[in-house]
């Protein structure tokens, strides 16, 4: 369940993202560029949830990494999607 909490956490984030990327481009752009913003603080904040995992929750590396794969890449897979639809009207 909480990967679940933390997958959706990562698409509202990616939405905010497309939000200020609207906001401060006014285009589409503007959009793409924050969606390529939105990868790399996702990655960040994924490896962040690994750590907790492994040193405040008890699991092991081996336990979280698959976690990892799968909580970075839904929401980075929809940012990559995002940015091919914005840079391809």
């Amino acid at each position: 369940m909480h990967m679940l909490m933390v997958i959706g956490g990562g698409i509202v984030l990616m939405a905010v993202f497309l939000l200020f990327g609207k906001l401060w481009g006014n285009d589409a752009a503007g959009m793409a560029l924050a969606a390529k913003v939105f990868i790399p603080v996702w990655l960040l904040v994924a490896i962040t949830n690994l750590w907790v995992g492994v040193s405040h929750a008890g699991y092991t590396m081996r336990d979280e990494l698959p976690i990892l794969l799968i909580v970075f890449m839904v929401p980075a897979a929809l940012a990559a999607f995002a940015i091919w639809r914005l840079s391809h009207p």
